[in-house]
């Protein structure tokens, strides 16, 4: 029975185990791209006025169906009035009850309904696209911050094993100092070498915070929550230079949802000039009701009382054609037409600021893209270079042909070239990133290779 519930305690221990390292996942770059495209507040908002312009859209569409509604009211008349059962004025308090019932079809408004509908069409376009857009722009923001902070994990492990290492030499002399092979002075540089090391851990640890800080904040991510980054840095071996950027332009064009996103405002507005020029025109309604009414004489008790029959005896039919001609109202039509044309006009020079944008930023991405490209290679074979060097140096050191000082240089000519070449692989990276975007109109989340 015993052997029994240690099985059971075993399997419990595995579960809960296997159950605490599902709770602890770790985060590549992707995961928290897609996590911002998910829960930025930006994209939230977005989200709501896309809601919004799928509304208008609806409201649009419905204003093509006759408007039906219904009227109801009550007068009551005191001293002199008409009487409605003679026709003639008198001095008998009475009470009129109506009601009525109508369609009301625009036949004709110079093509304000059409217009209309064609902007709400595009503006529904708009709001898609520019969903689209706030959601890669979260995700571009959090690409740049996910390379900081593993930039800034990578210069703590870099750090790490700096003051390893200058422990293991201050060890080193320390004994070479009880051989007679080092000095007091030997001993102090190297001490003060450690103490340098250890300041400059404590440095990177703090800069490594802020950087996950930041990428919390540009996630949206809880901030007492624990964020496990993946740290590694996968070179990306591909034909990344097949397309040149005028071929990326071109397919940014119609593809970027920036620039689509501006396309539509510009189309939108062409539309709104139009309903603001058919307000000038003269309009065309039809409209069609039944109506009925109640009177009452207030003095006279033989008054027929309000019923059913009365309703139908005094019920009415009608249809009525209607043509309104604007003539003057104070300059209004022709000051909403005029602001019309001109937002038309901002709207096409916004658009062509747009393509002026995209055009320098996919070469600029380009150009970027290729020359982080070969200063990683180059910088690759600098920190091979300095490796070496550096190897050589600790072992004159350990054979007293060099000092202290030497040591500490080609130590940190190793440190800064291995930052470097972190920093130019993630660079590269972001860049690569950045002209598939451009390529392909959305930004590329990868399964790690």
């Amino acid at each position: 029975m015993m052997y029994k519930r240690w099985i059971l305690s075993g399997w419990l221990c595995v579960a809960f185990v296997g159950a605490r390292a599902q709770e602890a996942k770790t985060w590549t770059m992707d995961d928290c791209m897609r996590y911002a495209a998910e829960n930025s507040l930006k994209v939230r908002a977005e989200k709501h006025q896309d809601d919004t312009y799928r509304a208008e859209y609806r409201a649009a569409m419905a204003d093509f169906f006759p408007s039906v509604g219904m009227r109801i009211g009550g007068q009551l008349n005191y001293g002199r009035s008409i009487d409605p059962q003679t026709n003639t004025y008198n001095n008998v308090s009475t009470f009129n009850n109506s009601y009525q019932a109508y369609a009301s079809l625009p036949l004709f408004d110079g093509g304000q309904l059409v217009n209309r509908a064609k902007a709400a069409a595009i503006n529904r376009q708009l709001g898609a696209h520019e969903v689209r857009r706030v959601q890669n722009e979260a995700a571009l923001a959090v690409m740049e911050a996910f390379s900081n902070a593993v930039y800034y994990g990578g210069t703590v492990r870099l750090a790490i094993e700096k003051l390893g290492e200058s422990r293991q030499t201050l060890h080193k002399t320390r004994r070479m100092e009880e051989l007679g092979l080092k000095g007091a002075a030997d001993v102090a540089q190297v001490e003060a070498i450690v103490a340098a090391d250890d300041y400059n851990l404590i440095h990177q640890q703090n800069l490594y915070d802020a950087a996950i800080r930041t990428l919390k904040e540009a996630m949206n991510y809880p901030a007492e929550d624990a964020l496990m980054m993946d740290t590694s840095v996968t070179v990306w071996r591909g034909n990344a230079a097949s397309l040149s950027a005028e071929e990326i332009f071109s397919r940014a064009v119609t593809d970027n949802p920036t620039m689509r996103a501006a396309e539509c405002r510009r189309l939108a507005a062409q539309h709104l000039y139009r309903v603001a020029r058919g307000a000038m025109f003269p309009q065309l309604t039809f409209e069609a009701g039944i109506s009925t009414n109640y009177f009452r004489n207030l003095a006279d008790p033989h008054t027929t009382a309000f019923s059913r029959q009365f309703f139908d005896n005094n019920r009415g039919e009608y249809l009525a054609l209607t043509l309104s001609i604007p003539l003057f109202d104070g300059l209004g039509r022709y000051t909403s037409a005029r602001r019309a044309r001109n937002a038309m006009r901002v709207a096409d020079v916004q658009r062509d600021e747009a393509l002026r944008q995209l055009r320098t930023a996919v070469e600029q991405a380009v150009a970027d893209r290729d020359g982080f490209e070969k200063e990683a290679v180059q910088m690759a074979r600098k920190v091979a270079a300095d490796s070496m060097a550096y190897r050589v140096t600790l072992r004159k050191y350990e054979e007293g042909l060099s000092s202290a000082i030497d040591l500490q240089t080609a130590a940190n000519t190793l440190i800064e070239a291995r930052a470097n070449l972190l920093q130019k692989q993630l660079s590269y990276e972001i860049k690569r990133r950045l002209v598939a975007y451009y390529n392909q109109g959305e930004l590329i989340c990868e399964n790690e290779k």
